[in-house]
């Protein structure tokens, strides 16, 4: 179901008894954060947190902040508007039953029409809530011209006589070592300068200053790859950073969508209504709008990076500060009503887990259209995504599993993944034990254990370079003749069923 707003949203987890309303002021200075941390902790993921009364530096904020609303199976599912995950699953993946793809321009050409079938693309509107309340710079010329404007440019916009300003927005610092305070919730909008692609990214944004930033994309990442053209080039580059309106939205700036498919499209898709696309005030970037909250700006090429981080990751540890592009802002609009969402990164179990595991178990069609023999795909929290991948397939012929460990390696955020274990169909990949029990029980190390290198998470500490590193694939699948095991391979141990039928009732 599609919301209107994320107020609309919280409303929502509100009436289904998923959210816990906190009146008493708590600080974005650390204290929201151990909040949700212990939140989180809780079994199932705990509550979502609506925040009535956060305070920045001792100030209350007008904007309510809402934490932890995907954190949970259920909340996922209410955000889908099915009755499961997994359900959703099964409805897209019966969309792309069809010929598996040759090519990866099949495979999109295949997804972006299976997600037209319900919604078309999304579609441009003239005015939306998120343009309640507008604060620009008045002479964009001008603003593109100099830099930091001069005060008799600045004008607020709809009424407001104030210039845009990021130290209205409740933006948490959320552990004691971070450099800053930190948006943990953007969704990022760039364009490619040459095709005018769009991309819908998730990266952090440290706020600096009240009109700076640093933006945390990842030299693999799509956003990064459009930057690198506007560096070669010189010109600025145009971004648009917005919070809130449907959950659907930050669920798809982080899916694993091949490269080419519009996160828009997905999203709309999701909400089973086609996502109302506006122009921004001070670029030609499309945000919807619905949305609660958007920071308009640009990245100067000619500009020197500036250090980004500490950050207290989603890695269990603090990403270390390396250099980054400067954000800055040109325009700040809201709604009148506006709810700050936020999330937070550390030692799992967090949000991200389930929102990762979600979006894993929606594209797991997507990766058996290239890799049939595929029964399920498993990215458990202690591996924080991609330390750990757990794989079972129905295994046919000889050196099936390497050929499993080399595909997920190939593909998009896959290509991070330092461990992967491939088991038999009759595993259940999301059981730790018994994982476990088949990696230490199938395995003979120096035969079934493959090393190789590639790149890494930037994020990754214990790589010896950043961004380069290596990964390690287990086999932990029966063996057969064809892969050098000449010897028979015992059964497991199972007790009759019709036996376990018949002392079912005894003692």
């Amino acid at each position: 179901m599609a919301f209107g707003s994320f107020r609309e949203w919280v409303e929502q987890l509100e009436r289904a008894g998923e959210l816990r309303r906190i009146s008493e002021p708590v600080a974005t200075e650390l204290e929201i954060t151990a909040l949700a941390d212990r939140e989180m902790k809780q079994p199932g993921g705990g509550k979502a947190l609506l925040i009535e009364r956060p305070t920045v530096a001792g100030r209350i904020s007008s904007f309510p902040v809402a934490i932890n609303t995907l954190g949970s199976w259920r909340r996922l599912a209410l955000a889908l508007g099915t009755e499961s995950v997994d359900a959703a699953a099964r409805e897209l993946g019966a969309l792309l039953h069809a010929k598996p793809p040759t090519s990866i321009r099949e495979t999109v050409t295949l997804l972006t029409n299976a997600l037209e079938i319900r919604h078309a693309r999304p579609r441009r509107v003239a005015d939306g809530p998120c343009k309640e309340v507008i604060r620009r710079f008045e002479t964009p010329s001008a603003r593109m011209e100099a830099w930091p404007p001069a005060p008799d440019i600045l004008k607020g916009e709809r009424g407001l006589d104030a210039p845009p300003t990021l130290l209205d927005l409740p933006i948490l610092k959320c552990w004691p070592l971070d450099g800053g305070r930190f948006v943990t919730l953007p969704c990022v909008v760039t364009k490619d300068p040459d095709t005018g692609a769009r991309n819908l990214g998730m990266y952090r944004v440290q706020v600096y200053d009240d009109r700076t930033t640093g933006v945390h994309w990842q030299l693999q990442k799509v956003a990064a790859r459009h930057g690198r053209r506007y560096y070669e080039t010189g010109t600025r580059m145009p971004v648009a950073i917005f919070l809130g309106g449907d959950p659907m939205y930050p669920f798809a700036a982080t899916a694993p969508l091949p490269d080419g498919v519009d996160e828009f499209l997905l999203a709309g898709y999701l909400r089973k209504r086609s996502v109302d696309l506006v122009k921004c005030e001070t670029n030609d970037l499309e945000v919807p709008a619905d949305a609660d909250v958007v920071i308009e700006g640009f990245v100067d090429p000619k500009e020197p990076l500036r250090m980004e981080g500490p950050f207290g990751d989603h890695t269990g540890f603090y990403t270390l500060p390396e250099p980054y592009p400067v954000f800055h802002v040109t325009a700040i609009t809201h709604r009148r009503d506006a709810v700050y969402p936020a999330t937070i990164v550390g030692i799992p179990p967090m949000e991200d887990f389930y929102i990762g595991a979600a979006s894993v178990k929606l594209f797991l069609p997507v990766f058996r259209m290239n890799f049939p023999e595929i029964v399920d795909i498993a990215l458990p929290a202690e591996g924080v995504f991609h330390n750990l991948v757990v794989v079972s397939i129905r295994k046919t012929y000889p050196m099936q599993a390497y050929k499993i460990m080399h595909g997920l390696w190939g593909m998009g955020q896959m290509m991070f993944t330092k461990y992967i274990i491939v088991v038999d169909d009759d595993v259940d990949v999301h059981n730790t034990s018994d994982v476990l029990f088949r990696l230490l029980s199938n395995t003979d190390p120096q035969r079934d254990s493959l090393l190789t290198r590639g790149p890494a998470d930037v994020l990754d500490h214990a790589t010896p370079e950043v961004g380069v590193g290596s990964k390690m694939g287990f086999d932990a699948t029966r063996k057969l003749a064809g892969e050098g095991f000449r010897r028979s391979w015992p059964p497991m141990i199972r007790m009759d069923e019709s036996v376990v039928r018949r002392v079912a009732g005894l003692g």
